[in-house]
């Protein structure tokens, strides 16, 4: 089995700028859709996309949870698939937890990576007393608990509440239902993962022109986040989207294209 068997990655145009899409957690590489049109110009861009493992169609034997156990392990298969498509000064665009999963690897090999380009990333989901990320502890544990007694009744209830846009409810059925083409047994480890990692200290590391794209009213990853990270990461541009929800890649295309070509242009 490939890499790009393993992680089902798809390429498109044979350009000299390479762009990566990196996946939030129980999304899978469809979620690009409204994006990719812009960058079709195939004599200017390659495009990368690709699932996590457990993820779309991903080969989900592939499956290691001590691999798996951290974010690193999802950064070291970001890394993998740079090295065996032998890419270079990569453009990555990650979306949620996909965006510390793109700020790991760039950490761990900057020379791969040009610039970042995050979508409502979060370094850290829990509230302390000195940071605000969104969760108390016990509500975290309890979803969780939600999540591992019955997976199908948290993507039901949960994917509405992630996407945001209740006007659009079509959307909130089709994050449900990606979250539900996902492994459950593998969804359950990797959203432990993420709502409990912490990468505060790491993104104080990340040395790339990054932009940071929050949602004016985000439920996951709120307004404070945005801001901590734009103190944290040497030199980040924030943009604040006029709406709500946690992905706008989906609910609003046009404000977020308007953010990433601005960033690219500049």
């Amino acid at each position: 089995m490939t890499i790009q068997q393993r992680n089902n990655v798809r390429l498109l145009g044979q350009g000299p700028r390479v762009i990566v899409f990196v996946n939030g957690f129980g999304c899978d590489q469809n979620m690009w859709r409204y994006l990719i049109p812009a960058f079709s110009d195939s004599r200017h861009f390659t495009l990368v996309l690709y699932d996590h493992v457990g993820a779309g169609q991903s080969v989900a034997a592939a499956y290691e949870p001590s691999r798996y156990n951290s974010l690193q392990g999802y950064a070291q298969d970001l890394l993998d698939i740079c090295h065996e498509l032998q890419l270079s000064r990569v453009t990555a665009i990650g979306h949620s937890v996909g965006g510390m999963i793109a700020a790991l690897a760039a950490i761990a090999e900057p020379e791969l990576f040009e610039q970042l380009l995050l979508l409502c990333p979060s370094p850290c989901y829990l509230n302390e007393p000195d940071y605000h990320g969104g969760f108390e502890r016990a509500d975290l544990e309890a979803m969780l608990t939600f999540m591992e007694t019955d997976y199908v009744g948290w993507a039901d209830t949960f994917g509405p509440f992630i996407m945001g846009a209740p006007d659009r409810p079509s959307l909130a059925a089709e994050l449900t239902h990606s979250l539900c083409q996902t492994n459950p047994a593998i969804a359950r480890q990797f959203a432990r993962v993420t709502f409990l990692s912490d990468n505060r200290q790491d993104v104080i590391g990340v040395r790339h022109p990054c932009l940071l794209v929050q949602c004016e009213q985000d439920l996951i990853a709120p307004p404070e986040v945005g801001a901590y990270l734009q103190a944290a990461i040497p030199g980040a541009t924030l943009v604040t989207l006029p709406i709500a929800g946690h992905c706008p890649q989906l609910s609003a295309p046009g404000h977020t294209l308007n953010a990433i070509e601005a960033f690219l242009a500049g």
